[in-house]
């Protein structure tokens, strides 16, 4: 039986082996202990990080026929082409399908390129059995993403959303004033607090530093204030929200600020949902979004 290859790129690679939405065998992983080099990519120019996640897949299929490879890297991606990456710079511009694909050229299988966030969409869709729903995922890290399946073309880069229109509010990474990222993003927190830690910010909130509580606040209002937006475009549904700073997010708090912005009655019923997720998920997601898209599924 012919299976497919799933690929993960954020702040290391994993790839793995994918049949029956679940991963076969075990994953690898560029570097090997993800753990030790947390920003391995960033240093990597972008012809190695093709080599590498060619090497990798060679490995996982061990020469077996592959119905699909799909590959989910953080940026706006169109037609394989990586236009955008404000994580990974270096790789603006550089069309991964392309480079992939002459690579495997002898697999004979299609290599779709994506969006990390969009393939974690698809993972949690598929490891739940929810893949006839409508899944949008918060994954919130270094960077904010927005992950959306069913898979539709477009940027969507719903961690740029603007969310204020303080001009004073510039951290995000990409440069831009007022987004979700420049309050959420990891990166956008330890430069707002110079002096602290992210976590060290949510845990002084508890105790009753004014400034921190006030932080935690507009945390959360920013990403209600951003899913209101994907709500009043798209209607209501479930959100989930992953990641390593999903930690910090009080769902009560969320919902509270979600049912103050969103006051037509079509549109409520919204909620959100913290799951945790891993490398095998966005694994699975990056595979089945790579066999729709060979299959012409929308």
């Amino acid at each position: 039986m012919e299976r497919s290859v799933g690929v993960l790129a954020a702040e290391h690679l994993a790839v793995g082996l994918v049949e029956d939405n679940r991963v076969v065998g075990s994953l690898r992983t560029v570097p090997e202990d993800p753990g030790r080099q947390p920003d391995a990519l960033l240093a990597m120019p972008a012809e190695e990080i093709a080599r590498n996640i060619c090497g990798q897949i060679e490995a996982v299929r061990q020469g077996a026929a592959l119905k699909a490879v799909g590959v989910g890297f953080p940026g706006i991606i169109r037609d394989g082409v990586v236009q955008e990456s404000p994580n990974l710079p270096q790789i603006k511009g550089f069309d991964l399908r392309a480079s992939l694909s002459a690579a495997l050229a002898v697999s004979g299988a299609p290599v779709v390129v994506f969006n990390d966030a969009d393939v974690m969409a698809a993972g949690i869709a598929a490891t739940r059995g929810q893949l006839h729903r409508l899944v949008r995922v918060w994954t919130l890290g270094n960077g904010i993403g927005f992950g959306r399946y069913p898979w539709s073309p477009g940027a969507w880069e719903g961690g740029h959303s603007v969310v204020t229109l303080d001009p004073k509010e510039h951290f995000c990474g990409c440069g831009g004033r007022g987004h979700l990222e420049g309050i959420m993003g990891h990166r956008a927190m330890r430069l707002r607090f110079l002096d602290m830690e992210p976590e060290e910010v949510f845990a002084s909130a508890q105790t009753g530093d004014e400034r921190c509580a006030a932080f935690v606040k507009l945390w959360h209002r920013a990403l209600a204030a951003a899913t209101a937006n994907s709500i009043h475009m798209e209607g209501p549904g479930e959100f989930f929200v992953t990641g390593h700073n999903a930690r910090f997010v009080e769902v009560g708090l969320l919902n509270r600020y979600l049912n103050e912005m969103v006051k037509m009655t079509p549109l409520q019923g919204s909620r959100f949902e913290v799951v945790a997720t891993s490398d095998e998920v966005g694994v699975i997601g990056a595979a089945v979004n790579a066999e729709r898209f060979a299959q012409g599924v929308p």
